[in-house]
């Protein structure tokens, strides 16, 4: 177990950094989601958070973890809306200069709140791929700091903390499921309950039409796709990274796959059922939950994971 990364003394270190940081976020039972074979259904509200997202747990800790180790003046990050902000109040926080590279038409809710937070932005390419190569190029011509969530070795035991906050808030839960982009998320809540409750089930939600990831985990090998052409930007992903799926096949016990309907309709279930608000992948979870999942033993908890939505979607959603 002890191999399994993030380490526990990782995780234990991100736990006391961010909880000097931010708030436990809560965990609230959902009744209107119960279904009749007799599990409960609990929502972990990562929205709860400093920029409305799960993300701003790895930012914080991974560049206050690479700040201990050198010198740090300006940290660049490629994102499609969430990391960037993360990246950009970990920047504020801890008094360095921030550059969010974003692809071009941005989510324009997540665009503004990185340039609240005094964060340079640069938009560049048609997807995060593309933003990606423009932020590896800058860091390198600039002698930045690159916090690429996607490969960072430090960042999973940030959101890690999801799942140690769930175990003790809940210690009866049996399964996890949570919302599958780059795999930081997952493999860093995995890793903790592979650690901490091993007998916990996590089961990883990709969007349908970028399933890049979910490919690769049932092939086990990486498989890219074209596009990942999905209202779930913070799904967004179309080129996987070998090491990421070798974690992930290790450490999921399922993946599936929701369509951008089940994500709306998700997010106009939360809203009116639940008063939860949530973008497209923030309400992945719950996409999957409602749809064919198929039985689970004991307690449930899906994961909210952020809430930076536009309301040209919360629209589409409330007129299904």
């Amino acid at each position: 177990m002890d191999s399994i990364d993030p380490p526990i003394t990782a995780i234990r270190q991100a736990q006391a950094l961010l909880a000097r940081h931010m708030p436990v976020s809560r965990l609230i039972p959902a009744p209107s989601l119960h279904k009749s074979t007799g599990e409960r259904v609990f929502l972990k509200l990562d929205t709860d958070l400093p920029t409305g997202s799960f993300k701003v747990r790895g930012a914080l800790y991974a560049l206050s973890t690479r700040m201990a180790r050198q010198r740090v003046d300006e940290v660049v990050a490629s994102s499609t809306g969430n990391h960037g902000a993360a990246v950009a109040y970990a920047a504020r926080a801890l008094g360095i200069k921030a550059t969010i590279f974003l692809p071009s038409n941005p989510n324009q809710v997540k665009r503004k709140r990185i340039a609240e937070l005094g964060a340079t932005i640069v938009e560049e390419g048609r997807d995060i791929a593309a933003a990606c190569e423009g932020a590896t190029a800058y860091a390198q011509e600039h002698q930045a700091f690159f916090l690429n969530d996607a490969t960072d070795p430090d960042l999973p035991a940030g959101p890690a903390t999801i799942a140690c906050e769930i175990l003790n808030q809940l210690p009866t839960a049996r399964s996890i499921i949570v919302p599958m982009g780059d795999t930081a998320l997952i493999r860093g809540m995995a890793a903790a309950a592979h650690h901490f409750a091993p007998g916990v089930k996590v089961i990883g939600v990709q969007a349908d039409r970028a399933p890049s990831y979910y490919l690769s985990w049932r092939q086990g090998e990486v498989v890219g796709t074209d596009t990942c052409d999905t209202i779930a930007d913070g799904l967004a992903t179309r080129t996987p990274i070998a090491d990421n799926v070798r974690a992930i096949r290790v450490l999921l016990g399922d993946v599936r796959l929701v369509t951008d309907d089940a994500m709306l309709a998700a997010i106009r279930r939360l809203l009116l059922d639940e008063h939860v608000v949530a973008e497209p992948a923030g309400a992945a979870a719950t996409a999957a939950w409602l749809g064919a999942l198929g039985p689970v033993e004991g307690d449930v908890v899906l994961l909210v994971s952020g809430a930076n939505v536009t309301q040209e979607i919360i629209q589409r959603a409330l007129r299904l």
